[in-house]
Formats: structure tokens, C-alpha cells, sequence
């Protein structure tokens, strides 16, 4: 057992799962800057705020999430060549059209949320309501966010 009282193994899975859930944040969260700083056209006014906001909620979720793999007792990832290389998400080149960026904040969504769901079974199967309450509160939320930008689409 650890200093949490959960298993050694399990909670060593779930960090490293976590730690590819921090590379992920940590590429969406640079995408998102870059088209908040980039951006252009009729929806400036509207989709740099949005962007703002989003990115300032992506900082707060990076931090949260190494703070949870240290308190499993285990060190979070902080090199951007290792989260570009456990990252689903790439990194953006396309970023000041603004449908093309809302595009990519969907799919980034897509891949998080899929993640975070695996987290979901790790953490049940360890018995660890702590990143289970965590994947829970996120996932709400951005199934809501996922709504919301898809409806900006028209989709």
C-alpha cells in the first residue's frame, strides 16, 4: 500500500495514465493559446475570449492533475518532448481560422474525455475515489463545453 492507503501497482498504472493525460492537457493547452494570440476574421471578438477561457480552465486541470499524480506518490511529467511524444494531441499549425480551431477543440476534447474514461475504470478497479472524483468532474464538464462548441458549429 502507498501513503494513501491504495495499491502499489494500481496506483502506478494510473499515474502513468495520468501522465499521458497531463501531456495531453499540456499540448491542448498550447494549441489553445496559440489561437487565442492568432486568431482572426468575423469571430475574432467572440472566439478570442472563448479561447481565453478555455486555456485559463486548461492550466488549472494541468495543475490539478500533477498534483494528483504526486499525491500517488509518483513524479509528474514536465518535458514538452516527452508530452509531445505521449500525446494523442498534435500540435497545431492551423490557428488563426476559427472554425478550424473550434474543429480541433472538439477532437482534443474527444481524445481527453476517452481518456479520462479509462482513468475512470484504473481508478474504480484500485478503489481510488480521489482520481475517480476528479475524471468524474471533468468529464461533466467537458461533455458540456462539447456541446456548447458543437452548437457554434452548427453541428
Amino acid at each position: 500500500m502507498n501513503r494513501i492507503g491504495l495499491d502499489k501497482d494500481k496506483s502506478e498504472k494510473i499515474a502513468g495514465k495520468l501522465n499521458e493525460l497531463l501531456a495531453n492537457y499540456s499540448i491542448f493547452y498550447q494549441n489553445t493559446r496559440g489561437y487565442h494570440w492568432n486568431i482572426k476574421g468575423e469571430k475574432f471578438f467572440e472566439l478570442h475570449l472563448k479561447f481565453e477561457e478555455l486555456y485559463n480552465d486548461l492550466v488549472l486541470k494541468i495543475d490539478e492533475v500533477a498534483e494528483r499524480i504526486l499525491t500517488l506518490a509518483h513524479t509528474p511529467q514536465h518535458n514538452y518532448s516527452v508530452y509531445t511524444s505521449l500525446s494523442k494531441i498534435k500540435e497545431s499549425t492551423e490557428v488563426n481560422n476559427g472554425i478550424n480551431a473550434v474543429e480541433n477543440i472538439l477532437e482534443s476534447f474527444k481524445t481527453i474525455i476517452i481518456l479520462q474514461r479509462e482513468l475512470l475504470e484504473l481508478s474504480d478497479d484500485a478503489n481510488d475515489e480521489g482520481t475517480n472524483a476528479l475524471m468524474s468532474d471533468y468529464i461533466r464538464e467537458q461533455e458540456k463545453m462539447v456541446w456548447m462548441y458543437s452548437s457554434f458549429l452548427n453541428k
